[in-house]
């Protein structure tokens, strides 16, 4: 039961600070229009976190597939998905937007588009980007029985849960924490991914050294 909760803490920690529901939910309302409505925002919250379980579930099934179907070597994706993480943790550090432009429609067109938004890009790939598809998929790799995969699944609940709550209540979020306090987040958390992205890398390195040697 130990060994449960650690796993669950260590994964629930990770998976945090890649997703940085703080920083996209400050961040998220520079994407849309500055007169969205609070119902509105709601939506858009419902759909990108809807977006974003529906990703992590087909990773999760399908990840072994994927990689069984190109002959990818768990090892080589693990320090690939670490040197991806570490580009990312870099822009996070370095202050690195994922603000995107967009052209916005006419008044009666702005529902429909929120919704495509909040699938894309805001879902995928913002918020579920190639760093969280290697994590997912080498965080499964570790996995030892049902309570390990279970512990994976709980820890992304819970993180989906802070991030939907922050989504729907990111225009207030985004005045609370204004600019700085975006920056100090976002450089925080990139602190803590760059932390877990020199682990995959050392780690993938490693074992295919061991295989090669």
């Amino acid at each position: 039961m130990e060994h449960f909760f650690d796993l669950l803490l260590s994964q629930a920690v990770a998976i945090f600070a890649i997703l940085d529901p703080v920083g996209v939910s400050a961040m998220l309302p520079s994407l849309l229009h500055q007169d969205i409505t609070k119902k509105e925002m709601n939506r858009v919250a419902f759909m990108a976190t809807l977006t974003t379980l529906i990703a992590f579930f087909t990773v999760l099934v399908t990840g072994d597939f994927i990689l069984k179907l190109f002959g990818i070597d768990m090892n080589s994706l693990k320090a690939m998905g670490g040197v991806v993480l570490l580009l990312m943790a870099v822009d996070m550090v370095s202050g690195y937007s994922k603000k995107r432009n967009h052209n916005k429609e006419e008044d009666e067109e702005e529902a429909k588009e929120y919704e495509n938004l909040a699938v894309i890009p805001i879902g995928i790939p913002i918020i579920f980007g190639p760093g969280l598809f290697a994590t997912v998929v080498v965080f499964k790799s570790q996995t030892e029985g049902v309570a390990d995969v279970l512990s994976l699944v709980i820890a992304f609940l819970i993180n989906i849960f802070i991030l939907y709550f922050t989504l729907k209540n990111s225009i207030y979020i985004k005045k609370v924490v204004g600019i700085t306090g975006e920056r100090i987040v976002t450089r925080l958390m990139g602190l803590i991914t760059g932390a877990i992205a020199i682990q995959f890398i050392v780690s993938g390195v490693v074992e295919i050294a061991k295989r090669t040697i």
